[in-house]
């Protein structure tokens, strides 16, 4: 046993009689490693007879919690804002001796709990919960002020300060969390403008579907001369389609992006887009988790990438 007194992993590798990479495959149960189930047997009786307790963990029952904080975060909702986002929350973490585990993809309850299980995390942060809120001017997170909703404002208000006052809202075949929040921020935004509140339409990822599908939208809605995508991904198949289908951009149909994922600069027209700057929101719910003051965090304001499609 290690002379710390502690159970480590070299203990249990001697123990079991398997190296010590086995070991840490093992207790990880890590999917790419082909492990019998007589070896992987052994190897988990021995970590139970000899008390094995992860480093972390063990810290964790010292502590009552890691120093881990966990962020959820949907594929959906990747882009330029999550990468600054995680850029701040990672760093503000870092800067007060925490560490931040990123979980991708769709999290059920059971999966989070036994993250919460495995290390006891300090927090686990929703991504976005400073940016989505949009609930009164000077919430934390700024929805009216420096977040979603003000985005969403944003983005129509450069379309109607260029003279369309039909829209439409692109939005993703796959779904997302903020497709409702976007929906309604944009229908407000739409109201204190004075223009009709944008109607909405999904744009598929295949080509031929996604040309079909703004095709028939914009038969059906011909009054329409501009289409704010829900993101940059959406707005530039937008943009493919309608060059599929002969309409000219900006002449025929007007296009606007969102959260400027940086491909709009390299299609022809250009994509105009709305740029982000999330690093203060992800150092904001740093702080938060760590139940420190958020004093002096204010995001810089979101601006509008003029660039040739509107």
């Amino acid at each position: 046993m290690g002379t710390s007194g502690r159970v480590t992993l070299n203990d249990v590798a001697a123990a079991s009689g398997v190296s010590r990479a086995t070991v840490s495959f093992v207790l990880n149960d890590d999917p790419r490693q082909t492990i019998s189930a007589a070896t992987r047997d052994r190897v988990k009786q021995a970590a139970r007879d000899l008390g094995y307790v992860p480093h972390g963990v063990a810290r964790a029952l010292r502590e009552g919690s890691s120093r881990v904080v966990v962020l959820n975060i949907d594929a959906s909702m990747e882009g330029k804002y999550s990468r600054s986002y995680v850029q701040g929350l990672d760093a503000e973490l870092a800067a007060h001796d925490h560490v931040l585990l990123v979980r991708h993809g769709h999290h059920t309850p059971q999966s989070t709990q036994q993250v919460l299980d495995a290390i006891a995390p300090r927090a686990v942060i929703r991504f976005g919960e400073t940016y989505l809120t949009g609930r009164e001017l000077d919430d934390l997170g700024g929805g009216w002020r420096d977040g979603l909703a003000a985005h969403s404002a944003l983005q129509l208000r450069h379309l109607v300060e260029h003279g369309h006052t039909r829209i439409a809202l692109a939005l993703p075949e796959s779904g997302s969390p903020l497709a409702a929040a976007r929906l309604k921020f944009t229908g407000h935004a739409a109201r204190n403008l004075g223009v009709p509140v944008p109607d909405s339409f999904v744009t598929p990822l295949e080509r031929s579907a996604g040309a079909e599908a703004v095709g028939a939208y914009l038969t059906a809605a011909p009054e329409v001369t501009a289409i704010a995508g829900f993101n940059d991904d959406v707005a530039l198949r937008v943009l493919r389609a309608l060059g599929d289908l002969g309409r000219r951009v900006p002449d025929d149909v007007a296009v606007i992006g969102f959260d400027d994922n940086g491909y709009g600069a390299f299609t022809t027209p250009a994509l105009t887009t709305v740029n982000i700057d999330a690093e203060a929101h992800g150092r904001l719910s740093a702080r938060l988790a760590l139940d420190l003051a958020t004093d002096g965090l204010r995001p810089p304001p979101a601006q509008v990438v003029v660039r040739g499609s509107v």
